[in-house]
């Protein structure tokens, strides 16, 4: 279900970039992409990773999910304000950190912060309690609403930049407002904030947090830099490859997602035997579509989007070859995290950022948007690396359990014709179990 969530999420988002690129071109959809890293990166390096506190605490302290909620709002308020103020004082200090935008879109990212921060952290917390339809709703909300608003606005001959940008805040403000319908009418609700328990949350997020914001670092850092060092048209036709190279991401992010409360509730050996099996499962689910995609570039870059983004072609071939790093980073660093390691975790992707760091400042202003592509490539190779081999020492194991087997063929079959079925499970299991 999460997966095919998450399917949607990317045709709706795909279908955004298909219209705000057809619409406003290289240089306005460059734009739109600017506005929405500021806002992405912004809100993760100030939510100080709040939302792994929920996920881990509230799936073992069920009692504790009332001020886990409260407590999640107010950190948002906090953190986002302070997080949005800097951002738009940076774009007075250093225009060119923020490519120059027009000051309404600068206000447009800052403003987005705060609900993406509580977003965030409310949807982890529903998850906590396995109601990952409520929270993979809220997520579908801001890019479907999205889609239909730019949409509306291109027939009407009305879209701009900046029209784009609101509809993609006002689409995560709605999915946060889900959220807290929810948590208020039809789950813990809110309680009052509990002190003691703020300081957990913000003690448990910060050994997380390194991994978190070097993350989004390494996904969203490298389009800031294409906007920052080569303009907004060159990050237009990066966008455009970024877009379509992440449908690789859905899956290990959805059994990412699935599999924490259980992981976070097995034994070291347990997360170590599961933890592998669905690594195994993604990466023989990966092949395909990268092979897909590749093949598929020319179509999906020049023609999709239209011939002035074949400069994208190239990139997006590059990028797919970073996608079983990501598997790694995402299904095998979630372990750890699940399995109180964040700082492993942390890690596995601070490996992953300094290749992007270095090789984006060095690549870019030559190569532009495929030099980014490369760096992304390196970086999460060097950190999927990193976070297998952590895996295997700390959780136990050996290589060959991250090696897909001719058994896991029959059994990704046999849980195909289950899903078909829509069979029922009583408890949440791992898509693949053995005990080899």
């Amino acid at each position: 279900m999460t997966y095919a969530m998450n399917i949607g999420v990317a045709v709706a988002s795909l279908v955004n970039v298909l219209i705000t690129a057809r619409y406003l071109g290289p240089v306005g959809r460059g734009q739109v992409a600017f506005v929405m890293s500021i806002a992405v990166v912004t809100s993760t390096l100030a939510g100080l990773s709040i939302e792994q506190s929920n996920v881990n605490m509230g799936s073992v302290q069920p009692g504790a999910r009332r001020a886990l909620a409260t407590n999640s709002l107010a950190f948002a308020g906090v953190f986002g304000v302070a997080a949005g103020g800097l951002a738009l004082l940076l774009s007075y200090v250093a225009p060119a950190s923020t490519g120059h935008l027009p000051p309404l879109l600068l206000w447009l990212a800052a403003a987005a912060v705060p609900f993406l921060i509580a977003r965030t952290y409310l949807g982890a917390l529903v998850e906590a309690d396995y109601r990952f339809a409520v929270s993979n709703t809220a997520r579908l909300i801001a890019p479907v609403s999205a889609m239909v608003a730019n949409g509306l606005l291109a027939v009407l001959g009305l879209l701009t930049a900046t029209s784009a940008s609101v509809a993609w805040t006002a689409g995560h403000l709605l999915g946060l407002a889900l959220l807290v319908f929810f948590v208020a009418r039809r789950s813990v609700g809110f309680g009052a904030i509990d002190l003691p328990l703020a300081r957990r949350m913000v003690s448990f997020g910060l050994r997380a947090h390194i991994a978190r914001a070097m993350n989004v670092a390494n996904y969203r850092l490298d389009q800031w830099f294409v906007g920052a060092l080569a303009g907004a048209r060159e990050l237009g036709l990066y966008s455009v490859a970024v877009a379509a190279s992440e449908v690789l991401f859905l899956l290990p992010t959805a059994l990412a997602k699935v599999q924490r409360p259980v992981l976070v509730r097995a034994t070291a050996s347990g997360a170590a035997r599961r933890g592998a099996a669905n690594f195994r499962l993604a990466i023989l689910l990966s092949v395909p579509g990268a092979a897909a995609l590749i093949i598929a570039a020319p179509t999906l870059c020049a023609v999709l989007f239209g011939v002035s983004f074949d400069g994208s072609i190239d990139d997006l071939r590059v990028l797919v070859a970073g996608a079983f790093g990501v598997v790694a980073v995402k299904l095998l660093g979630d372990a750890l995290t699940a399995q109180r390691r964040p700082l492993l975790d942390s890690a596995a992707v601070g490996v992953g950022f300094a290749f992007t760091l270095v090789l984006d400042i060095v690549l870019i202003p030559h190569l532009g948007g495929l030099g980014a592509a490369i760096a992304s490539t390196v970086a999460y190779t060097a950190g999927g690396i990193t976070a297998a081999v952590l895996f295997l020492r700390v959780l136990g194991g050996r290589a060959r359990d991250l090696v897909p087997r001719r058994a896991d063929v029959a059994k990704l079959a046999r849980l195909a014709v289950r899903v078909a079925r829509h069979r029922r499970r009583k408890a949440p299991e791992p898509l693949i179990d053995d005990a080899a």
